[in-house]
């Protein structure tokens, strides 16, 4: 079974080059990948917010919120 893991992002240069480095070395076998973009789905930053994201880009495999770098404050896409 794989374990789900969303990258949430803002589509800015940093989020942009860590989305391609992690489509091409996340294990596909292991994890589901799914993208936010949160510029355009502005719906879920409250659910990004309550996984523990507090700036993108940000990676959440299972209940854990991993800060990639830094693009923009969550506060500054809500």
């Amino acid at each position: 079974m794989k374990t789900k893991a969303i990258f949430y992002h803002a589509g800015c240069p940093v989020c942009v080059d860590a989305e391609q480095g992690l489509a091409n070395s996340l294990d596909k076998e292991k994890y589901d990948l799914e993208v936010v973009h949160l510029g355009e789905d502005k719906g879920r930053v409250s659910e990004a917010e309550a996984s523990g994201v507090k700036s993108v880009p940000a990676l959440v495999i299972g209940e854990s919120a991993f800060h990639i770098n830094f693009g923009a404050s969550i506060s500054d896409l809500g």
